[in-house]
């Protein structure tokens, strides 16, 4: 016997029609992105900092800064994406807003410094572009307008 109502829509269904489970489940990993995304960021301050043989540029670009200053700049970024990305598994309302904004600055950031890791850029590109879609796409917390 056939089933009237798809599986998706059934009644008993635990999400609501304004509710979008890859969101609503895309959120907690973007948190947990934006964590890794940290680490990482932490690892390459780190790395930037203590050695500058480590990183080598791969062409001539535009945006030349010392790799020990690229260095500081992963270091800050990637504590306050751990920061934020905590908030985010947390709850915290101010951590979808400032995640947002961190994770842009992070694809900016990255996207200058493809010359000296072009594949962890791109990769830290997608994953910081996954992040801000899951984040604004969640409306599992969002106030309910009642007129």
């Amino acid at each position: 016997m056939a089933q009237a109502t798809p599986p998706s829509r059934a009644p008993n269904s635990r999400y609501t029609a304004d509710e979008n489970p890859w969101a609503t489940s895309g959120t907690v990993f973007a948190g947990v992105l934006m964590l890794v995304e940290g680490v990482l960021g932490i690892l390459k301050g780190i790395v930037g900092i203590a050695d500058d043989d480590v990183y080598a540029r791969v062409g001539d670009y535009t945006f030349k800064f010392d790799v020990t200053a690229w260095g500081w700049i992963h270091l800050v970024l990637g504590i306050v994406l751990v920061v934020v990305g905590a908030g985010i598994l947390k709850g915290a309302a101010w951590a979808k807003v400032t995640g947002v904004v961190i994770v842009a600055l992070d694809i900016i950031l990255n996207f200058l410094w493809l010359p000296y890791t072009p594949l962890w850029g791109l990769i830290s590109i997608a994953i910081g572009v996954f992040i801000i879609w899951a984040l604004c796409t969640d409306k599992g917390t969002s106030r309910s307008t009642t007129s």
